[in-house]
């Protein structure tokens, strides 16, 4: 009998298959002594273990690339951390096996994570399959990850770790379904790079029986249990009409009645560049910078260095608009040499704009480098701040803009909501704004955007946030300035025909959602965003949100 469960999509497309599950974490060591004797010897297994495991992870990152091998690399000094290792020997020295001294040695460092902060707290199912890969290898055992099948399964798991994510075959993983996750976790991110139709935050998946045949719907999040034939009909044919829409849908991004709305790619690096190129985006409306400064984490990069970074991605884009994001530190992304240490909650703490203002030198090597990258190329430079509060940071940052002689449009990101609220007010300093929708849901409603329990409340439909994001469009058209959005909202087709009505001027996503989102705009005039948006406000609930835009739009 057809059963229907919900989590979050996060991934487009549609799944129909057997389920098979992740394989088993590696089981604890037994906690057995070893003779002093024995200790140099069990150092030696468990640095040889950690090496392999870190050049395994390397090699996967190669073989990957993009979003995939930075997520990976980062793993790959997890693994390394010097103080983890000296833990690792220490514990060895009186008297644990080298299997046990790396679990109990992980379990320690997995509890500081916990406690951490967001961004940290994240990334513990990435620790969790570093130490099990390392364990397995020590104790000969085959490595946790993917099942061995010939034939197409939907992926069943706890939460995925990146180094098996990047790695999946499209051709036998036809979808996959997670507990844990939201829709910014590294699962998410990887599942969206690769195509693979994805669900995330639904409890109770570990329980779905192996071989059961599910049916995943990546845009809407639902999962059908034996879905009936009608079912898997139905839903096989809206993919085919889907894919032949996508086919068909080329050129800029516009409504069906030609109300422009610029289609851009979110980007980490010039690794992620091809892809945006390949999908068609009119140009970058996030250039996330982060990826040069978390390289090595101990000091800024060369102004040289980021010069040859940003020129190479400029470059990619003649004529075309290319939005960057100067250094988002703090918070989910701590840097040793700018981020406090002892921040009781970093989320609410010194992050983006904050830091850069409390290290100036930082922030002006960074825009000298942007001014000079651009020398010569036809491309629209825009060069925005993170995490703006008011007018005083706007103004603190355009001015900074002016000083290091940068002859672009200076922007503020909507992160919180009191840059919606004061959206006109921040506008008298900067030229056009640009809305993170993922840290804005995170501060509207107080709900950490990696804790898969409160997924509810990172829904983007959420009605108070489509409230947030049409203030500051409506503030951007008083002042006749633009406002687009970048956060994840860009990359659902059918919140982007909203996002449209409520009056966004260009939207920003991952290059594999563009296809999806060009398709989808280009079957709706102006006048029916417009009308499925308001529809969407007056819904009290995410759910009930989404339903009242699609009705509007599908003529109910």
């Amino acid at each position: 009998m057809e059963t229907t469960l919900r989590g979050v999509g996060v991934s487009h497309g549609v799944a129909i298959g057997e389920v098979r599950h992740m394989g088993t974490a590696v089981l604890e060591p037994p906690a057995k002594q070893i003779p002093a004797e024995d200790a140099e010897r069990e150092q030696g297994r468990a640095r040889k273990a950690v090496e392999a495991v870190a050049a395994d992870l390397v090699a996967r990152g190669n073989l990957a690339g993009g979003e995939a091998q930075a997520v990976l690399e980062a793993q790959a000094m997890m693994a390394q951390d010097p103080e983890l290792m000296a833990d690792v020997e220490r514990r060895i020295a009186v008297g644990s096996t080298a299997e046990r001294a790396v679990y109990d040695a992980f379990a320690a460092y997995r509890a500081l994570l916990a406690g951490a902060g967001e961004y940290l707290a994240g990334r513990v199912a990435d620790l969790d399959d570093v130490r099990n890969r390392i364990v397995a290898r020590l104790l000969g055992v085959p490595m946790p990850g993917v099942p061995d099948s010939d034939k197409p399964y939907v992926l069943i798991a706890r939460d995925l770790a990146p180094a098996d994510t990047a790695l999946l075959d499209p051709a036998l993983v036809l979808g996959f379904v997670t507990e844990e996750g939201g829709p910014t976790s590294h699962s998410a991110i990887l599942a969206r790079a690769l195509g693979v139709p994805a669900v995330v935050a639904l409890p109770g998946a570990g329980e779905l029986a192996e071989g059961t045949v599910i049916a995943v719907d990546g845009s809407t999040g639902e999962i059908f249990v034996s879905p009936s034939e009608e079912r898997q009909a139905t839903l096989t044919a809206a993919a085919a009409e889907r894919k032949a829409a996508l086919a068909a849908s080329t050129g800029p991004g516009a409504t069906s009645d030609g109300h422009k709305v610029p289609l851009l790619a979110n980007v980490g690096g010039p690794a992620d560049v091809p892809a945006a190129v390949e999908a068609g985006a009119e140009g970058v409306g996030l250039f996330r910078t982060e990826f040069l400064f978390l390289d090595d984490g101990k000091q800024a990069p060369s102004e040289e260095k980021q010069i040859a970074a940003y020129r190479q991605v400029l470059e990619a884009f003649p004529e075309g608009r290319v939005v960057v994001r100067v250094l988002d530190a703090g918070a989910d992304k701590p840097l040793d040499f700018l981020t406090p240490a002892d921040e009781p909650n970093p989320a609410l703490g010194v992050r983006g704009l904050r830091t850069l203002l409390d290290h100036p030198e930082v922030l002006r090597t960074q825009l000298t480098a942007l001014a000079k990258a651009a020398e010569g190329l036809p491309v629209y430079l825009e060069v925005m701040a993170p995490m703006v509060a008011d007018r005083a940071d706007a103004k603190a940052f355009a001015d900074a803009c002016r000083e290091a002689g940068l002859k672009a449009k200076f922007g503020a990101m909507v992160e919180i909501p009191s840059a919606a609220l004061r959206a006109r007010s921040i506008l008298q300093e900067v030229e056009f704004l640009s809305l993170g929708t993922n840290d804005l849901a995170q501060y509207t409603f107080a709900a950490d955007r990696q804790v898969g329990a409160v997924s509810r409340l990172q829904d983007p439909w959420q009605p108070a946030l489509l409230d947030l994001v049409a203030l500051s469009a409506e503030a951007a058209k008083a002042e006749g300035k633009s406002c687009g959005v970048c956060g994840e909202a860009a990359s659902d087709p059918l919140l982007a025909c909203v996002l449209t009505g409520l009056g966004v001027t260009s939207l920003s996503m991952g290059a594999a959602s563009l296809p999806y989102v060009r398709a989808t705009l280009a079957k709706y005039t102006l006048a029916q965003c417009e009308r499925a948006a308001a529809a969407a406000r007056a819904a009290d609930s995410a759910e009930d949100a989404r339903s009242a835009a699609q009705a509007v739009l599908s003529g109910e």
